[in-house]
């Protein structure tokens, strides 16, 4: 970027916070305020707020709400100071959602503690020369009154316990309750519990597995991650660079074991949460757990984080007329590796990302496999494809400030940017889209074309990022059948309505996993469900996912889950929440 581009950038943006701040001067009336803030929005302006403001997460967008909204906000927390963070990335011109935009990471404090945030801004056609906002951010990044952890003063003690004669007596529990239980020790349970051990705050992990990491260590042989590494960091520890680009299972659950370890977080494997009740009283749960030794164990903390992801509990409905066959049927999530399916026939029922690889698995082991498709499914190539929403993490900027930025785009903006995406998407995997729908393979690409991340983001599946297996099917090395061509199920196969018949060795039905209700009601009765509500999945009026990352209508209830990225961000604002809690700072 030219010198004389960066003064004009500089200058624009420090024209707009001049008269943002006038706008929220304690010296200015209410009509004055609206006033000056009208002229700094545009009609079609979002502002998304992340605690710093209203102790929520919510977007609000439209100008007139926008500036109501965030003026009210902004008086009853004392928000001001809203300058450029100097010490991040500067403002810089940028491409979002079609948009040319200037892009600010600004911070700012409010009586509670230090804010960050980004605005957007723009040329107004109307008044040449004169910028306004299109989207502006507002998040706690810490609290005043916080008592973060402190490093230790070296002491040279020759008697007494040492740091691991600590360590091992901190994981026992023996004579205190943690402030907090995190059921599951994937990544939505380790990182809010690495937040949690920086603000000081005593939190206790449990996982029925046998080891940390086995929530992928136990996942099929073939299995690495689909998004790059670049993106998947950890809090305070990111992966080393010489890292391969897309993780194996088995390497990420060793890391998990050694982040244990290297975070000092309490962890108690081989342990069930069997269920809790909530004192309304004395503002605790009563937590009882099943121990490793079968015995049960009842602790009393403040609060619960479900971490238990996203899918976590197999979706095992059957699959009509299925009953039918005698031969082995089994779901994606038991399926390990197809080496003792050589030569055999095989069917794998669905189109999702299991389908798919389960399927390229079975077919590199020799099986004679065939995949079942019942709806259409989106195929995007992993790459350049799937990566194109990740390019951010390699404009330049580190990753907290990707992050950071990566927040600020409120949902209708999200919405845009990942249709524009989806139509590139399509541009560059046409020759595999188009000899998929040859043999075939029947394509979608999300509601209104907003692709595989409103997917994920409004039901948690129903695409597929192509490793191989796509190739596979387009090449007729993997057959697709469609179940509406399956005329019955027989006992020792299927048969279609041409009259073929088929026998099959096994069936594998990659049917999904149940929705986070499923497992709060098992864990801590219907009555919590109702009272909560839906969980992942947008909430139409706060413009936000449901009951994630934030106080849900149940006191000491919150829920953490979501990729790698989503972990990382989001266990930082969930951590403060508690924090706010604990302290009395929020009822």
């Amino acid at each position: 970027m030219l010198d004389n581009q960066i003064i004009n950038i500089r200058s624009e943006v420090d024209n707009w916070l001049q008269s943002f701040n006038q706008a929220i001067s304690q010296q200015k009336n209410k009509d004055e305020s609206i006033k000056i803030l009208s002229n700094l929005f545009f009609e079609d302006s979002h502002w998304r707020d992340i605690l710093a403001l209203t102790w929520k997460i919510q977007t609000v967008s439209g100008k007139s709400k926008v500036i109501e909204n965030l003026y009210n906000k902004i008086m009853d927390v004392s928000a001001k100071s809203f300058q450029i963070d100097q010490q991040r990335t500067l403002p810089r011109e940028v491409i979002r959602a079609g948009k040319n935009v200037i892009e600010v990471i600004l911070r700012f404090k409010t009586k509670f503690g230090n804010c960050e945030g980004v605005v957007r801004l723009f040329e107004d056609q109307e008044r040449k020369g004169y910028f306004k906002a299109w989207s502006l951010l507002t998040a706690l990044s810490d609290l005043s009154s916080s008592d973060k952890k402190n490093n230790e003063q070296y002491q040279n003690v020759l008697e007494g316990p040492n740091w691991l004669d600590k360590r091992n007596e901190d994981r026992l529990y023996k004579n205190r309750e943690p402030k907090v239980i995190v059921v599951g020790s994937g990544q939505a349970g380790l990182s809010i519990a690495a937040r949690l051990k920086q603000q000081n705050i005593d939190t206790l992990i449990v996982d029925k597995n046998e080891r940390i990491g086995d929530n992928w260590r136990n996942r099929y042989h073939s299995l690495k991650l689909h998004n790059q590494t670049l993106v998947n960091h950890l809090p305070y520890m990111p992966f080393p660079s010489t890292w391969p680009t897309y993780i194996p299972k088995d390497k990420l659950a060793g890391w998990f074991e050694y982040y244990v370890e290297s975070m000092e977080l309490n962890v108690w494997t081989n342990t069930k949460f069997i269920g809790a009740e909530y004192d309304e009283n004395k503002k605790h749960w009563k937590v009882k757990l099943k121990l490793s030794d079968d015995t049960i164990k009842i602790m009393k903390p403040k609060h619960i984080v479900m971490a238990v992801g996203v899918s976590s509990v197999p979706n095992r409905t059957k699959i009509p007329g299925m009953d039918h066959y005698k031969g082995k049927v089994i779901h994606s999530a038991d399926y390990d590796n197809g080496k003792h399916y050589n030569g055999k026939n095989v069917l794998v029922y669905g189109t999702g990302t299991s389908a798919h690889d389960v399927a390229q698995d079975l077919y590199a082991h020799g099986a004679n496999v065939k995949i079942v498709q019942r709806s259409p499914s989106m195929v995007v190539n992993v790459e350049p494809s799937a990566q194109l929403p990740y390019q951010l993490y390699n404009e330049g900027p580190n990753t907290d400030d990707c992050d950071l930025i990566t927040i600020s785009t409120p949902l209708q903006v999200l919405k845009k940017t990942h249709q524009l995406l989806t139509e590139k998407t399509k541009r560059i995997d046409k020759p595999l889209l188009d000899k998929l729908t040859r043999v075939g393979f029947n394509l979608e690409y999300g509601e209104e074309n907003s692709g595989w991340q409103f997917k994920y983001l409004t039901r948690g599946g129903g695409y597929y990022f192509n490793v191989g297996a796509s190739d596979l099917i387009a090449d007729g090395k993997i057959k697709v059948l469609q179940f509406s061509n399956i005329e019955n199920f027989l006992p020792s196969g299927i048969e279609m309505k041409s009259g073929e018949k088929l026998d099959i060795d096994l069936m594998v039905t990659a049917t999904g996993y149940k929705g986070q209700e499923y497992v709060v009601e098992e864990l801590f009765g219907k009555a919590v469900v109702d009272k909560i509500g839906p969980i992942w999945g947008f909430d139409d009026e706060r413009q936000e996912l449901r009951n994630m990352w934030m106080q849900t209508k149940q006191p000491g209830l919150w829920f953490h889950a979501g990729s790698l990225a989503q972990c990382r961000i989001f266990s930082k604002f969930l951590a403060l929440h508690i924090k706010a809690i604990n302290e009395g700072i929020l009822i």
